[in-house]
C-alpha cells in the first residue's frame, strides 16, 4: 500500500448507543461513560488521530462528554460540531479556546447546519436551512476573528459585537481546523471557503473523483484550492477472513426490521435527518442493492439513516478498498464499526498496519 504522511484516522464515539447486531435488543450497548471511555481509550490505542462526537437528539451532549473524553485520554482530539444558533459565536470561542487549551490543541471543529427541519424547529431555529447555514458562515466568520484579532468589531446579519475579549488564547494556530461533511451547494460553498477537511460519505471512487475536482474549483475561488484537504466518513467490517466478514455484516442488519423497537428507531433517525448526503446514501441503496463493488456494502443504510456505507472484507480487502479512496485524492478516513470498541480494536491491530507501511 502506498504511504502518506498526511493520512489522518478517525473514529466515531457512539454517544447515541451501541451494538452488534441491530436485530436483536440484547446485543444492544447503552450509553455510559464506561462504554464512551471505552470505545475512546481503544481508538487512541488503535492509532486513530480523533474521534467524532455526534450531536443528533438521541445523543448525550457532545461538548460535555467530548470535554470528559479527552480528559481520560492523552492524545486522541475530539472533532465537534458547530450548530448555527446553538451558542452565541462570543461564548463559543471562548469554549472552544479553553477546551484547546486544557487539552493541548486536541480539539477539531465539524460544521453542521443541523440534521433536519424538525430538529431545527424543537431547538428554537426558526429560519430555512438554507438560512441556518448563512448563520453558520457568519459564525464561522466571526469565531476566526475573535481567536486572531482583538478589539472586534462586527455587525452582520444575525450576530453584532464590540470588542469582546476571547481568553485564554487559542493554542492551536491561527485556529482548530474545521471539518464539514454536507452535500448541497450551500454546505460545498462554505466548506470551500473555510474547511480544513472535506467530509464524504461513502460513494464510488470514480464519483468522489469527480467530487474532489469540483471543490477543488470551489476553493479556487478563495485561494484555497491547494489547502483543502478530503476524507470519507464510512462504516467498516473486518475480519480475519472474508467470509466470516460477510458474515458479521449480515450478523449486524439480520431482523433488524422485524423488531418494532427497532423500527421506532429507524423512523425516529430518519425524521431526524434530512439532508443531500443522507438522501445519496438513499439512492445507492435503492439502486444498486446491497452491493456496490465487492467490498463497498449498503446493508446498514436499510437499518439506520446517516452514513451506512460500509467496507467489508479481510484486512488486504479493506485497505485495498481505502486505498482506492486515496488513490483518487482522499488523505484520511473517519470511521465507524460495530460494536465500536471491538472494531477499532481488529481495525487498528489489522489494517492500520497495511494503510501506514
Amino acid at each position: 500500500m502506498a504511504n502518506t504522511p498526511k493520512l489522518s484516522m478517525g473514529w466515531f464515539l457512539p454517544t447515541l448507543g451501541d451494538t452488534s447486531a441491530f436485530g436483536d435488543p440484547s446485543q444492544s450497548i447503552p450509553q455510559s461513560l464506561e462504554h464512551f471511555e471505552r470505545v475512546s481509550q481503544a481508538a487512541e490505542t488503535a492509532g486513530f488521530d480523533y474521534m467524532l462526537v455526534p450531536v443528533t437528539p438521541f445523543c448525550w451532549d457532545a461538548w460535555i462528554t467530548a470535554t470528559y473524553m479527552l480528559a481520560r485520554t492523552k492524545k486522541i482530539k475530539a472533532l465537534v460540531a458547530i450548530k448555527p444558533g446553538y451558542f452565541h459565536p462570543v461564548a463559543h470561542a471562548k469554549m472552544v479556546s479553553a477546551m484547546d487549551r486544557l487539552s493541548n490543541g486536541r480539539v477539531y471543529l465539524n460544521l453542521i447546519a443541523g440534521l433536519s427541519e424538525k430538529d431545527a424547529l424543537a431547538e428554537g431555529q426558526f429560519g430555512s436551512k438554507e438560512q441556518r447555514y448563512a448563520q453558520l458562515e457568519e459564525e464561522v466568520r466571526l469565531m476566526k476573528r475573535l481567536w486572531t484579532e482583538e478589539g472586534v468589531q462586527f455587525k452582520g446579519d444575525y450576530y453584532q459585537v464590540d470588542g469582546p475579549k476571547i481568553v485564554p488564547k487559542i493554542l492551536q494556530q491561527p485556529h482548530p481546523p474545521f471539518f464539514l461533511g454536507g452535500g448541497s451547494e450551500q454546505a460545498a460553498e462554505i466548506s470551500a471557503q473555510h474547511s480544513a477537511v472535506h467530509l464524504f460519505w461513502g460513494d464510488y471512487p470514480e464519483k468522489i473523483r469527480e467530487e474532489i475536482k469540483l471543490m477543488r474549483q470551489r476553493a479556487a475561488k478563495y485561494g484555497r484550492e491547494n489547502e483543502i484537504r478530503f476524507a470519507m466518513r464510512l462504516q467498516v467490517i473486518c475480519r480475519e477472513t472474508e467470509a466470516e466478514a460477510w458474515e458479521a455484516a449480515d450478523r449486524l442488519i439480520e431482523g433488524a426490521n422485524e423488531t418494532a423497537s427497532a423500527k421506532a428507531m429507524v423512523a425516529s433517525l430518519a425524521s431526524s435527518i434530512s439532508s443531500v448526503a443522507n438522501a445519496r446514501q438513499k439512492e445507492l441503496s435503492n439502486t444498486v442493492g446491497r452491493k456496490m463493488t465487492p467490498h463497498l456494502w449498503t446493508g446498514i443504510t436499510e437499518v439506520r439513516p446517516g452514513a451506512g456505507v460500509a467496507v467489508v472484507g479481510n484486512p488486504q480487502q479493506v485497505a485495498a478498498q481505502l486505498q482506492e479512496f486515496i488513490d483518487v485524492g482522499c488523505s484520511g478516513f473517519c470511521l465507524s464499526g460495530y460494536p465500536h470498541h471491538e472494531e477499532a480494536e481488529r481495525f487498528g491491530r489489522l489494517v492500520m498496519p497495511l494503510l501506514m507501511k
